[in-house]
């Protein structure tokens, strides 16, 4: 059985720090079905997820980054 896997851009409202974007990177990864969760620091508003959408809602994503005092929203690649 393949695993289904698809990408998402998550677009961060605030300007945040290394730190910042390290601690929800660890939270997102921690959500069942996220394989990777990756950003570049040249480019401090942007975070592509790659996911399995039978196992999670991409909607899930900005829940994720409202938890940690972040406003996002989800942009389809």
């Amino acid at each position: 059985m393949e695993t289904k896997m698809v990408d998402i851009l998550l677009h961060i409202g605030e300007t945040t720090t290394h730190k910042d974007r390290e601690a929800l990177r660890n939270r997102l990864l921690a959500q069942q079905g996220v394989m990777a969760a990756d950003y570049h620091d040249d480019k401090p508003h942007l975070m592509v997820i790659e996911y399995n959408p039978d196992v999670i809602d991409s909607v899930k994503f900005v829940d994720v980054a409202k938890q940690a005092g972040v406003h996002a929203s989800l942009v389809g690649l």
